[in-house]
């Protein structure tokens, strides 16, 4: 039976796998995979890739298959050290090029899996709608960071692993659930929104991603009463995106509202402009404002940042087509020739190098070579469809933008760039649809409902099976029309008119 508008509709079977993984966030970071979850959904999606071959590949996609294969190249270079860093190839060194290897497969998987699904199995919006659900979960989790700080428990993966494992300060990062980090950014303890992603400054980038859909399933797709709680959600998510403390988000929501006011009509520009001025004014004259003006008086993390970049490149200089597969760890600091943890700060210690941005990691992991495909990539992408105009052209070309700008300040991975492609994803879908279901087993309707069969040029006999290649209606005893001879339906009656095709052959006994 057809399902009737208005009701919910669970997705279809074959895209359970991504409604897992967005919708269902919240439980992967509770368990302890958090991020690395699309490791574990990437099996079910290359099954159905697996099953629906041959797979079709969106263009420029080469340039990602590139990346993965430097970064098999770069393994030779894990037993090295460049000048200025320290360290020895140890268990730690390979487990983590193992998982970032792993990590970018799993995402070529879903990319693929997503473009390969039909509209039927996956429609754009119920995709768009996935990612609206983890922006609602990402405020939430925002608040909780704001109202209980110091919120935190250990895993259930967290408990099975070794403490060899479980204890490295980056690991711990990836699979023990907090609500926030707090750190001095202000000169005194201040508490930083991360829930339900890794650390801050990923919970502040996957926001900003995230809003981007989420406004386009509930403003620009809803009615009054789905935009009234638009307006509502994003006015709440201030909250935690003031207190993040996060420059690099503020200055990508800046960018995405230059952007929206530029690429819109006329008209909804002007009115989404006056909309920003009067937030604004409102945030300006709230008691937001003086925490948002200390954050730009203090910028501590520069000096770090700098310092962390010069050597980032100083080392990718002696290996610059395949870097060194991982990061490194340098000598000292912008302040001293030492560094490490004390009694009070059991994560003090210079961060490894790359840590301040997705570039630099490419710069440090596959030299100038991977970094140059990377920013390939996503500019490509936005040449390719910058002219789409529709609501997923626009954001997801806005997402392409935001990717080139934060790779200077946001590590890609764990979950940023799961999102980033995901949104890449929806802008192959918009200007390729995909291709028809009726190539797949899966995909064709039960015999008996007289429903219309996917990807079929003609409609569906009563029985269930499809018509004539031809396209034209067969009559009850079987046998196809000649090319002059007037369709007739099921029951024999003949149809008036020439038909417009696709059509549905009506029950006999309604």
């Amino acid at each position: 039976m057809t399902p009737r508008r208005g009701l919910i509709r669970l997705p279809a079977p074959a895209a359970w796998p991504i409604a897992a993984f967005l919708v269902g966030y919240p439980v992967w970071w509770a368990l302890g995979f958090g991020g690395l979850s699309i490791i574990v959904v990437a099996g079910p999606m290359a099954v159905v890739l697996w099953r629906r071959r041959p797979i079709t590949v969106p263009k420029g996609m080469g340039l990602w298959m590139l990346i993965i294969a430097g970064y098999l190249v770069s393994a030779l270079m894990l037993g090295e050290t460049p000048p200025g860093t320290y360290g020895e190839l140890g268990t730690g060194r390979v487990l983590g090029y193992a998982m970032r290897l792993t990590l970018y497969l799993a995402l070529v998987v879903m990319v693929l899996y997503l473009g390969n699904l039909t509209e039927r199995e996956l429609p754009q919006r119920a995709l768009v709608g996935m990612l609206g659900v983890l922006f609602l979960t990402t405020v939430a989790g925002g608040l909780l960071g704001v109202l209980a700080p110091r919120f935190e428990f250990t895993s259930p993966v967290e408990s099975i692993l070794p403490s060899w494992i479980s204890g490295n300060s980056y690991v711990r990062n990836l699979i023990h659930p907090t609500a926030a980090q707090i750190q001095h950014v202000l000169g005194h303890a201040a508490p930083r929104p991360e829930a339900p992603f890794e650390w801050a400054n990923a919970w502040g980038g996957n926001l900003s991603v995230l809003l981007i859909w989420f406004v386009v399933g509930w403003w620009t797709w809803g009615g009054p009463a789905r935009r009234a709680v638009c307006v509502a959600v994003v006015a709440v998510s201030a909250i935690p995106i003031v207190y993040s403390l996060n420059r690099g988000l503020w200055a990508g929501l800046a960018l995405s509202a230059a952007y929206v006011v530029v690429r819109v009509r006329p008209r909804r520009g002007f009115l989404v402009g006056a909309g920003l001025a009067c937030g604004a004014l409102v945030l300006a004259a709230g008691p937001l404002t003086d925490i948002v003006s200390q954050r730009l008086d203090k910028p501590h993390s520069n000096r770090i940042r700098a310092f962390t970049v010069t050597a980032t490149m100083e080392a990718a200089t002696h290996s610059p087509f395949i870097g060194y597969g991982n990061t490194r760890n340098a000598y000292g600091s912008y302040q001293t020739i030492t560094t490490g943890k004390t009694d009070w700060c059991a994560e003090c210690g210079h961060p490894p190098l790359g840590s301040d941005g997705q570039l630099w990691l490419l710069l440090i992991t596959q030299g100038f070579t991977g970094a140059a495909l990377y920013i390939g990539f996503f500019a490509g992408a936005i040449r390719r469809f910058r002219h789409d105009r529709t609501p997923i052209g626009q954001a997801g070309t806005l997402v392409m933008i935001l990717v080139l700008l934060y790779m200077f300040i946001y590590d890609g991975l764990v979950t940023a760039l799961g999102l980033y492609l995901i949104s890449y994803a929806l802008l192959w879908r918009n200007a390729h649809p995909p291709p028809p279901a009726a190539a797949y087993d899966d995909a064709r309707p039960a015999p008996g409902d007289g429903t219309l069969i996917p990807g079929n040029t003609g409609p569906a006999r009563g029985d269930g099976t499809p018509l004539s290649g031809n396209g034209r209606p067969i009559p009850d005893d079987g046998t196809p029309l000649s090319a002059g001879a007037t369709p007739v339906f099921e029951d024999g009656m003949p149809m008036t008119g020439r038909p417009t095709l696709p059509i549905q052959a009506p029950a006999v006994n309604p």
